[in-house]
């Protein structure tokens, strides 16, 4: 079918799918091949061909803030490898008016105009060439488009906020990965097509452009329109190209290796930027010195996006954020957000290295990006910012990671994927929070400094290219051996071995070598190990399973992990060590002992279960003397004994004898981990309205000494003070009344004083849940959350609005969410799954899914993490049949696309678990609590 302008005007209703845009004066002869076989376009993969590899691209964008509209011209200098008649590439929701190939060899022939054929399933477009292309060759591809500024959170974007005066002012940003660069320029958008990039972008004279590289120049084309030129950039993948047009202000600060950094944010708010200034210089200069390897920019941007679905994103030399993650207000921000401000930036500073100077070869090892960037943030931070104590907080990852990774739809770290939605997926739990626990359970088993050897030299060697995990393990065998030459030169150096080491101990010189042979157990295969261990007098009987939940699922055979085992002994609280290998072995104590406790501080990603009386001697040690194991080891065992229950391995009475002793615990991790295990329990009995069990089960008795000890002040570190946060919220949300009537106390002065009263930052979110039971209270409330003046304060707030019993407040919520006015769409996910755990809100939730679910799929993306996070947390604390059903009927009636998300498998498995869960351990609960008043 041929295009032209006459046709489209007679009709442009009748266009194909794939084609739906404003015919321009100037049209490409534009066909569109529908269907994943179809003939007519000539290549029939998902995957690019390698026949073409681009070599540098120039990009002039234009996006036009009124028409919310761009233009765009991509000029593509390529080489090709194999002999083709077709250039193969990536565009999505373009109008390419005018396509063209010139070059070959000794500039053969002339910039000639070529027909374009789209395959919209593939998201591919072809340039027929009037004439093969010759192999070695260089030749030049211009192609000029036009589209509209994406209503999503991804491509080339529109984003917008309200100044203080009301007014509301636009922004255009762009987001990339996994795999829409295609959407803002043609391209070959995958990571393994690296390119130098030389990017043009036009702007009113009142706005400011930024880009990955410095603006080495700025050209007044006419009085309105100004095009800033942006340095070449250094060889990269597509999805890490970044631009954005906006009216922003900036500070800035030099590194001491002379890297300017400066912190971009809308007007009124850039006196909230100087905490992250300081933490990105710090950052920044951590990271070269720990690299040893220089950052290859001049500069790097932090940009606070108003309208922003992840996190972040690291994109090279302009990394872009939440506002959230990245603006600090000294007087009104919580301890918790300084956390999770240093810790995303120490996230995105360190893909400049992981993932940007070196780059997973496709996205099936996502994980060497996101799994090592994660990792990252602590030992970074923990050396910049010692003071946020950020290994306090590590082992929680793991935690969240083992759950999703104890269902039978967990996936290996290391997966094959080629759909976008499928690319989406990746992005979880598994990729991030297992990706940095298996490094550092790897990092401990090597130590710290061959560990840093063994990334350095990889880094070293693969900068500018791309990787697969035998690259990485091959760095850190290489960095093993040269360890061991040093030791048997007699020179130690990087290589000793701070602990020592038990005479029994499997971790020889040879096995150390064998990092790859180690790491495949952990990175191609799902799940992770349930270590079972007996003791007999001296000897220790070990035996290693596949760890998963649900009874009909048979645990895949064959399943055997290299366990780098750590333990200690009421004899000797020295760290010893032992590598297991094999399904079962023996280790020998040198003498009998009262207790064992294996994965010292939770370092492996691994669960135990102590037989015998081995289980008895450690609720025994917990009762008696608990500071006798660090607390990352209490927290460890409270988790495990909670996931034995899951299993069958040991009673819900014994799980609920060790957690008797929390009365006595201080400890953020241990006090967060028995929160975590007791009270979905409740939430399960609250979905069924069982009032009785419910109220029998007063979770807030175990925690109610720590409770009551809190101060309702600003003061101690910063694990004090998010322990207070969460406890008083927990306490005052279960209508434990003497935290409700001091938070109603403080509610009512801050409310008197028109919202001017300051409050302590660590009590307001506990302060503004009690507010918001009251229609009044929650009406004030939501009037504050609209001033500019509270942005940082949005999150509690939008927590406690969410935590309120009025159906007909909790239903507006969601819906203003969806509509993105007065409630930033972004915040909708979080949003919904609050309410959900509402008792009062938990059937409006559901209900919204449902009636929601295309506009949710087309605004956040089918298999991204909003997505999955809405689905699974909107039904994690189902637990009845009925449930179930209505959940599997649902998401069957869904086209192919939705129903096969893994997100909706692992949610009907959570479901089945819990119903499974609740009709073995409900009647032990309720004779349980008949024996023991808590």
């Amino acid at each position: 079918m041929q295009c032209n302008k006459i046709w489209c005007l007679l009709h442009r209703s009748l266009l194909l799918p794939g084609m739906l845009f404003e015919c321009a004066a100037r049209t490409a002869t534009y066909h569109v091949a529908s269907g994943n076989g179809s003939k007519l376009f000539p290549w029939d993969k998902m995957r690019l061909p390698k026949h073409v590899t681009p070599v540098h691209y120039d990009l002039i964008i234009h996006p036009n803030l009124t028409t919310l509209t761009f233009t765009g011209f991509a000029k593509i200098e390529v080489t090709v490898n194999q002999q083709t008649t077709s250039v193969i590439l990536h565009s999505k929701h373009l109008q390419i008016t005018r396509a063209t190939i010139q070059g070959g060899k000794g500039n053969s022939y002339a910039e000639t105009e070529v027909m374009v054929w789209e395959h919209p399933p593939f998201e591919q477009i072809a340039l027929l060439a009037p004439e093969p292309l010759q192999v070695g060759q260089n030749y030049t591809v211009h192609i000029e488009y036009s589209a509209n500024l994406s209503e999503s959170f991804h491509g080339f974007y529109k984003s917008s906020y309200r100044t203080q005066e009301g007014e509301v002012r636009v922004l255009a940003i762009t987001q990339f990965e996994p795999t829409a660069a295609r959407m803002a320029f043609p391209c070959f958008d995958e990571p393994s097509f690296k390119a130098q990039f030389s990017v043009k972008i036009r702007r009113e004279p009142k706005h400011l452009a930024l880009s990955n590289m410095p603006i080495v120049r700025s050209v007044n084309i006419s009085k309105w329109l100004v095009e800033d030129h942006f340095d070449v950039s250094v060889k990269m993948s597509t999805y890490l190209v970044a631009f954005m047009v906006s009216d922003f202000k900036s500070v800035s600060k030099m590194t001491r290796h002379g890297i300017k950094i400066s912190i971009y944010a809308v007007p009124d708010k850039i006196n909230q930027a100087d905490y992250a200034l300081d933490a990105a210089v710090k950052l920044l200069d951590f990271y070269e010195d720990y690299f040893s390897i220089p950052y290859p920019l001049p500069k790097q941007d932090l940009a606070a996006i108003p309208d922003f679905q992840s996190g972040a994103m690291e994109n090279w030399g302009l990394t872009t954020y939440r506002e959230s993650a990245l603006l600090y207000d000294s007087e009104k921000s919580s301890a918790s957000s300084k956390l999770w401000i240093t810790m995303i930036i120490a996230h995105e500073l360190a893909h400049q290295w992981f993932g940007n100077l070196v780059t997973m070869e496709w996205w099936d090892d996502l994980w060497l990006n996101e799994g090592f960037a994660k990792f990252m943030e602590y030992v970074s931070v923990s050396v910049t910012h010692p003071e946020l104590k950020v290994e306090d907080y590590f082992l929680g990852k793991c935690f969240d990671a083992m759950e999703v990774d104890a269902l039978n739809s967990s996936h290996p770290v290391s997966t094959p994927v080629e759909d976008p939605a499928q690319i989406l997926e990746m992005f979880d739990d598994v990729s991030y929070e297992k990706g940095a626990c298996i490094l550092n359970m790897l990092w401990n088993y090597l130590t710290a400094d061959v560990f840093k050897a063994g990334i350095v030299q990889y880094l070293r060697n693969y900068s500018y290219q791309n990787t697969k995990n035998e690259d990485l393990w091959n760095s850190l065998t290489n960095a093993s051996i040269s360890c061991i030459i040093l030791q048997l030169q007699g020179d130690d150096g990087f290589c000793t071995r701070n602990q020592q080491t038990s005479s029994s101990s499997h971790w020889t010189r040879r096995e150390s070598l064998e990092v790859g042979t180690m790491m495949n157990t952990w990175t191609l295969q799902k799940g992770f190990p349930l270590i079972t261990v007996m003791a007999k007098g001296k000897n220790v009987y070990l035996q290693q399973e596949h760890y998963m939940k649900g009874s009909h699922f048979s645990p895949p055979t064959g399943y055997l992990w290299h366990v780098p085992l750590t333990y200690i002994t009421s004899k000797s609280d020295t760290v010893q060590r032992f590598l297991l290998t094999t399904k079962t072995d023996v280790l020998i104590l040198p003498e009998e002992v009262e207790w064992i406790k294996f994965n010292v501080g939770m370092n492996g990603y691994y669960i135990m279960h102590y037989e015998d009386d081995g289980w008895d001697n450690l609720i025994s040690l917990l009762k008696e003397n608990h500071t006798a194991i660090s607390s990352n080891d209490r927290a460890s065992l409270i988790n495990n004994v909670f996931q034995l229950v899951s299993i069958g391995k040991l009673s819900i009475s014994k799980a609920l004898d060790l957690t008797l002793y929390l009365n006595r615990e201080s400890q953020i991790m241990p006090v967060f981990q028995g929160m975590n295990e007791l009270i979905p329990i409740y939430k399960l009995m609250e979905k069924r309205d069982m009032d009785n069990v419910e109220n029998q089960l007063k979770v807030i008795n175990i925690f109610k000494n720590l409770i009551d000890k809190q101060s309702w002040n600003d003061e101690g570190s910063v694990s004090e003070r998010l322990l207070r946060n969460s406890l008083l919220l927990f306490a005052c949300a279960r209508k434990y009344q003497p935290c409700v009537d001091k938070a109603e106390e403080y509610f009512m002065k801050w409310k008197e004083s028109d919202g001017t009263l300051r409050l302590p930052s660590d009590v307001k979110a506990a302060v503004y849940a009690v507010g918001a039971q009251t229609v009044q209270g929650w009406d004030f409330l939501f009037s504050k959350y609209r001033l500019p003046s509270f942005n940082t304060e949005k999150n509690e707030i939008e927590v406690a609005l969410s935590i309120s019993r009025n159906k007909e407040k909790l239903q507006w919520l969601m819906d203003q969410g969806l509509l993105g006015d007065i409630v930033k769409t972004q915040d909708l996910p979080h949003i919904v799954v609050f309410v959900a755990k509402n008792p009062s809100g938990y059937h409006l939730a559901w209900k919204f899914l449902k009636e929601n679910w295309n506009k949710l799929a087309q605004k956040f993306e089918l298999g991204s993490h909003s997505i999955a996070g809405m689905v699974i947390g909107v039904t994690n604390q189902y637990s009845t049949r009925e449930q179930l059903a209505q959940v599997k009927e649902f998401f069957s009636s869904l086209d192919e696309k939705s129903s096969h998300l893994r997100c909706i498998q692992q949610a009907i498995e959570i479901i089945e678990e819990n119903i499974r869960w609740m009709d073995i351990n409900f009647d032990k609960i309720k004779l349980w609590l008949q024996n023991n008043k808590i």
